[in-house]
């Protein structure tokens, strides 16, 4: 019972991770109805950023912060030189264009870090808390950071003026246009706002699975399965599907199929989420009257 307990605890830590990616996930598909493949990259990107500051002797937490601005900017900056331009385009060569961000993030980062695993600290003290054996202190930071981060944004986009302009332009457009919201910003802050959420995801799982330029692959798929399960079109369902799929990926790896297949599970979720139910757990049915 405690090694299951254990699995459960463990598999919420690192659903906290795939929560924070399917945030940003949602939040680009929102603003754009597309998935950007590169989101992983531009985490890992951004968490050798977070690295080479505290590397120059910034300490952990401004670091930290600093690299969210960074890499908030560097998503609008993104959208507005490399995305707007295929705003018209078709789906095909938007998929091209973030495949294209994807190599590229990763080859940069190999060109200027190199691919020599680096080692990543974490913020949270070594010991656990409380005394407790079934999850560590990092484990329970990433899960306390990650639900920070959906408060954060809950209250942005229901409180402030900013985002309800962003969730209508993301809603509809067109009638946005005409109480003049300029709906292309509110998409780059979108990019902006997903860019720094995954910024948090990488920080966050650097310290678990060491840093190199590849260590998002398996994770954006984590991520994607998540926010399908969730509903890719709500980011509070978004969340829970993550943590769903942290906790399913261990239990299921620890006692079905074994740790070495446990990306399968990823998988199976994607493809049975599509068939049986396309809008996911929490998402919403799109009703077009004729």
């Amino acid at each position: 019972m405690e090694q299951l307990a254990h699995q459960v605890f463990s598999g919420l830590a690192t659903g906290g991770i795939y929560a924070s990616v399917a945030l940003a996930l949602v939040m680009i598909y929102q603003a754009t109805h597309l998935v950007n493949f590169a989101q992983g990259e531009m985490a890992m990107f951004a968490t050798y950023v977070a690295w080479a500051l505290m590397d120059a002797g910034l300490p952990y937490w401004p670091a930290f912060f600093l690299t969210l601005a960074i890499a908030f900017i560097g998503g609008i900056v993104i959208e507005r030189l490399i995305i707007r331009p295929f705003d018209d385009a078709d789906v095909l060569a938007a998929v091209i264009v973030f495949v294209g961000l994807l190599v590229i993030f990763n080859s940069v980062a190999g060109w200027i870090f190199s691919y020599v695993i680096k080692t990543f600290p974490s913020p949270f003290p070594a010991e656990p808390p409380f005394g407790n054996r079934l999850i560590g202190s990092h484990d329970l930071g990433a899960i306390a950071v990650t639900l920070v981060v959906l408060v954060l944004l809950f209250i942005f986009f229901r409180f402030t003026p900013l985002g309800l302009a962003m969730r209508a332009a993301a809603q509809n457009p067109a009638s946005s246009r005409l109480v003049g919201i300029r709906v292309g910003w509110m998409r780059a802050l979108g990019w902006g706002l997903a860019a720094a959420i995954g910024a948090v995801a990488g920080i966050m799982v650097a310290p678990i699975v060491f840093l190199d330029p590849n260590m998002m692959a398996g994770i954006l798929l984590y991520g994607f399965a998540g926010a399908l399960l969730g509903g890719i079109d709500n980011p509070g369902g978004a969340v829970v599907g993550g943590f769903l799929v942290g906790v399913m990926e261990n239990i299921v790896g620890a006692y079905v199929i074994g740790t070495e297949l446990k990306l399968t599970v990823a998988l199976v979720l994607i493809v049975g989420v599509l068939v049986v139910r396309p809008t996911g757990l929490f998402g919403h049915k799109l009703v077009t009257r004729v």
